[in-house]
């Protein structure tokens, strides 16, 4: 049975926090005096003398109207990569606990995995990319308290069975993380309705990807509140900055105009797909619920080369576990994937 308490280290769960003065006033006030902040101003904008919500409550706010998630759920990082970083530091006893990963997957879990001292016990991915239950149960250990998960899967492209991860979180004492950062372009349904259903499932999602805001470094983990709490405590006083939520507020304002961006790239996607296929050079596309496609080539390196002297970078993942010989294209835009077509040509006469 899922125990939070249990699962959590001891030192966190009897952490006190750094107390921030904005954590500690709460109400109205036109004079601030109580940060050390400069109270002339500052170069640029006036009100960026002063300190950020360090909760981002109006940023949340905003975000649970869209999710239909209650504020105290949700957590806001300075990218995914902050919240996966606190999940290991918050739950992880280093060199003591495990985690389960299932590669190919997103790098960062290793990452941070191997800066926090944590053992990391590798899952390869079928060759359907798919997950191996049978080879999971067997990696399972006491010490086991992640299970690694990103779905649509990065560099892969495509949904993990919904059924496979049902039977790991009803069977799984530890803690289940949804990677969802390409949920957008996917017909499959987020996990973020299942939260109340289990107590143990983290759901990570950001504003990189569909809603075009790499540039600002902002990502959320969805739990229960008692998860969130946790992350809340471990994190810096203020780890994200007033002019990120400034501009996530004035983005999640516009969900109409992401909606139809996400339409158009998943057009594109399908045209890239149906001109690709056409490419005497192209062995292989496997299917995507993403922004991007893995494709497997007759001469990856040599053509990732030719890309970059015309000016054109995509990933080369011809050196990671079963996806040797492929390239991980993303979805630009018509002219971009036009350009893409016109060098493929000529690489191939």
């Amino acid at each position: 049975m899922f125990n939070l308490n249990a699962l959590v280290r001891t030192n966190i769960r009897t952490l006190k926090p750094y107390s921030s003065a904005r954590d500690e006033f709460k109400g109205e006030a036109n004079i601030f005096l109580d940060a050390n902040e400069n109270s002339l101003g500052s170069p640029l904008v006036k009100w960026y003398n002063r300190y950020p919500d360090p909760l981002q409550l109006k940023v949340k706010e905003k975000i649970a109207f869209i999710k239909k998630i209650p504020v105290d759920q949700i957590f806001l990082g300075n990218g995914s990569d902050e919240a996966i970083d606190l999940l290991y530091r918050c739950f992880c006893e280093p060199g003591i606990d495990e985690v389960v990963i299932f590669p190919p997957t997103y790098g960062m879990y290793e990452v941070s995995a191997n800066i926090n001292n944590v053992k990391l016990n590798r899952v390869p991915l079928t060759e359907q990319f798919q997950l191996d239950l049978e080879a999971l149960e067997q990696a399972i250990k006491p010490s086991t308290k992640i299970i690694w998960i990103c779905s649509p899967n990065n560099p892969t492209g495509n949904s993990i069975d919904k059924e496979a991860i049902e039977m790991i979180l009803n069977n799984f004492d530890g803690l289940v993380v949804i990677d969802e950062a390409y949920i957008n372009f996917s017909r499959q349904k987020s996990w973020l309705s299942d939260l109340q259903d289990y107590p143990n499932l983290v759901v990570l999602q950001t504003l990189s990807k569909a809603w075009g805001l790499a540039g600002i470094r902002l990502g959320m983990a969805f739990a229960s509140s008692e998860i969130i709490g946790y992350l809340n405590k471990v994190k810096p006083p203020y780890n994200i900055s007033e002019p990120v939520q400034e501009l996530a507020i004035k983005a999640l304002d516009e969900i109409g105009q992401v909606n139809d961006m996400i339409v158009i790239l998943v057009n594109e996607r399908q045209n890239l797909v149906t001109s690709l296929l056409q490419q005497k050079e192209v062995l292989k596309i496997y299917p995507s619920d993403a922004n991007f496609l893995l494709v497997k080539f007759k001469d990856a390196l040599g053509l990732y080369k030719y890309f970059v002297d015309q000016g054109i970078v995509v990933r080369d993942r011809s050196n990671v576990l079963l996806c040797e010989g492929c390239l991980r294209i993303t979805v630009g835009t018509p002219q971009e994937n036009s350009k893409l077509l016109e060098s493929l040509n000529s690489f191939n006469q």
